[in-house]
């Protein structure tokens, strides 16, 4: 493996990496519930793709209710 001859400062290599940065994923409203939800995904809201439903999300009066039924059995 060859040498480096000369060695590259501190700055030179921070300078490089200044393009490395986070960048916020792209959000679009959904057709559906209107709020903003990933690109490309369902709803976590609604659980609709486009005008399909892919996923049944349950509500926090849904989930309530199913619980209470389970604990009667």
């Amino acid at each position: 493996m060859p040498k480096v001859k000369h060695r590259h400062s501190k700055t030179r290599g921070r300078k490089r990496r200044t393009h490395y940065k986070a960048v916020a994923e792209g959000l679009s409203k959904c057709t559906q519930c209107g709020k903003m939800r990933k690109s490309h995904s369902i709803c976590p809201y609604c659980g609709y793709y486009g005008k399909r439903q892919i996923v049944r999300i349950e509500t926090a009066e849904e989930r309530k209710a199913r619980k209470e039924k389970k604990r009667k059995k």
